[in-house]
């Protein structure tokens, strides 16, 4: 599907049973944790997108053996127990000399876990990124960076890409804080490389946002043998001796691209299943079910998935704290007018920071679509009503796009700009909607 613009065609309101693809925010954590393993790891069910592509493509030009098959979705990366296999281990040709250059584009996850392990490693690289990626946050992880013992030299806006980063092999402390209001992925990208130190590492946290990501993280640390220590609420500790232990891996289907066909549940009034989402997935997201849940949905799980089924009656409304998976306030917002009373979503600032102004976004296409809502700098009201057609604006956001496409399925005349802007998680959503939704 190459369009510019993509007319949302109207749902045939029958039971709705798909696949999606593996999840994004696993695949990324597998292939740097692959990456720092001492020898080959394959891992089975990755997601092949441009956030994806983006890593894979940086572990590469960093010298790692990368070997991909997305027919079967199986890469393969052999791992040098945590080294990087392009550093320089003698002197250089000249000072602006460089060991690789590593393009992140759009993808937040690739950007601040690289970045984490390229400044803790040994040598100099030079990151560079999309227009978007430069405006995204950054300064809270590259401070914690530099006090670790990271050299950077940034080209443009200080904080921001691109810059080059590296370390001579020194480490300085061996204790930091880091602030994960903005992004919890900070702290994933720090623990993720904490095993490059040579002696304990403690790192504090301040802040509340996306500690369910950071969950997920230590979880999979643990299925590659790393077990992280929790000192409190807020203090983890890695100890000296941990290492990854290279092994074969399958990574789960994507919850929050599931989380839309089970947002579409209560809005064409069908039941809902998403092959192999189960209730002990990793992913955050999956609380977004209990959403649903709590506005009148009911579940039961099957062998094969969760199978959702709409409200008695009508979708019901109340206040919901997204803080712990904020990627799903967009889909909440999309379907929030369906409701029988007002849906406030709260905890969601940090949401400004992401691949757009997702809150500005929200209220936005809102409007566009006749629907009343008020925001604040945290939150959003959505009072029910009956949507109506318009463009909506994805600002070169896949969720938004993806969110947003949900009341067009029952409203015609929605069109989504930039539907190919999906390519980033999943890049055949609209061609899933028309199979398995709308004919």
């Amino acid at each position: 599907m190459e369009q510019t613009k993509y007319t949302v065609k109207q749902a045939k309101h029958r039971p709705i049973e798909v696949c999606v693809p593996g999840s994004k925010s696993i695949t990324n954590r597998a292939l740097l944790i692959a990456a720092l393993c001492e020898g080959c790891s394959v891992l089975h069910g990755v997601l092949f997108s441009d956030d994806s592509r983006h890593f894979i493509q940086a572990l590469k030009d960093l010298g790692f053996a990368v070997e991909v098959d997305e027919e079967k979705a199986i890469v393969a990366i052999t791992g040098h127990g945590g080294a990087v296999p392009a550093a320089s281990h003698g002197e250089r040709s000249g000072a602006d000399e460089v060991d690789a250059l590593v393009d992140v584009g759009s993808a937040g996850t690739a950007a601040r876990f690289l970045s984490a392990f390229l400044g803790l490693s040994r040598g100099r690289f030079h990151m560079t990124s999309s227009e978007q990626m430069k405006k995204r946050p950054m300064e809270e992880l590259l401070r914690a960076l530099t006090e670790l013992g990271a050299e950077i030299t940034y080209e443009q806006e200080l904080y921001h890409f691109p810059f080059v980063i590296g370390n001579t092999g020194t480490q300085g402390c061996k204790e930091i804080t880091i602030d994960i209001d903005k992004s919890s992925q900070f702290l994933s990208a720090l623990l993720i490389s904490s095993v490059l130190f040579d002696e304990d590492f403690v790192i504090h946290v301040v802040g509340e946002h996306g500690m369910a990501y950071v969950d997920m993280t230590i979880a999979m640390m643990a299925q590659f043998g790393v077990t992280v220590k929790r000192l409190d609420d807020r203090t983890f500790c890695i100890p000296k001796e941990a290492t990854y232990t290279a092994r074969e891996y399958q990574i789960e289907p994507d919850v929050s691209a599931a989380a839309y066909f089970y947002a579409m549940c209560p809005v064409l009034h069908v039941s809902t299943k998403v092959a192999h989402v189960h209730w002990e997935c990793l992913q955050g997201d999956i609380a977004f079910l209990h959403v649903l849940e709590q506005m009148g949905c009911t579940t039961e799980e099957e062998p094969d998935g969760i199978r959702m089924n709409p409200p008695a009656a009508v979708l019901q409304g109340g206040t919901f704290d997204l803080s712990a998976f904020s990627d799903q306030a967009l889909t909440l917002a999309a379907i929030g007018c369906f409701a029988d009373n007002d849906v406030t979503i709260t905890h969601i600032g940090h949401i400004r920071y992401q691949e757009c102004d997702r809150l500005n976004a929200i209220t936005e296409n809102l409007t566009r679509l006749g629907i009343a809502c008020e925001g604040t700098d945290t939150s959003v009201t959505i009072h029910p009503g009956r949507p109506q057609g318009c463009e909506i604006l994805t600002y070169e956001d896949h969720r938004v796009a993806m969110s947003f496409a949900i009341p067009g399925l029952v409203t015609e005349g929605v069109i989504i700009e930039n539907p190919m802007c999906c390519r980033k998680t999943f890049e055949h959503y609209f061609d899933v909607l028309e199979e398995y939704i709308c004919s």
